[in-house]
């Protein structure tokens, strides 16, 4: 608290402009980052959705199947539902590293603003930030994965009529 001109100032003092603009500069950086964890959650959750709208198309398929055909529709929603949960996952711990660093940001202010030396607890943040986001991208990898083994061409359409382009 400061006394100016006999008012009791209970907003503390921080420092120059100098002091505010350094602290945006130590900013832009998690700023950064936010932006491309944006991009990614935005290309998780479209697959998540194509991943999701299949299993429906999949699950209405299932009424209509013969046996034969239901045994393969549960097999592929089985892998359905565990690329779901991958995804889920890590979309999840995704967020909870934007969070994070949404509040490293918000830290890096408040220590500016309150006066302590909050170093130490602004680098756990981000540390953990960091170590969500890499758990996050793991699980990410292990869905596409999974879909990547899923993908089966038939080997006669990938055969070439040689004679189609003879004349």
């Amino acid at each position: 608290m400061r006394d100016i001109d006999g008012f009791v100032q209970f907003i503390p003092d921080v420092g120059s402009l100098s002091h505010v603009v350094q602290t945006l500069q130590l900013a832009i950086t998690p700023a950064f980052l936010l932006s491309a964890v944006a991009a990614l959650l935005n290309v998780m959750s479209a697959r998540l959705a194509r991943v999701v709208d299949r299993s429906r198309s999949l699950g209405e398929a299932y009424k209509a199947a013969s046996p034969a055909e239901r045994a393969a529709i549960s097999d592929e929603l089985r892998m359905l539902d565990r690329r779901i949960k991958l995804a889920i996952d890590s979309i999840f711990l995704i967020v909870a590293s934007a969070i994070i660093v949404c509040a490293v940001v918000a830290v890096l202010f408040i220590a500016r603003l309150v006066g302590f030396p909050l170093g130490d607890v602004i680098a756990l943040m981000f540390i953990l930030a960091m170590g969500l986001l890499i758990i996050g991208l793991i699980l990410f990898m292990m869905e596409v994965r999974i879909a990547t083994r899923a993908i089966h061409i038939r080997k006669e359409l990938l055969l070439i009529d040689d004679t189609a382009g003879q004349n």
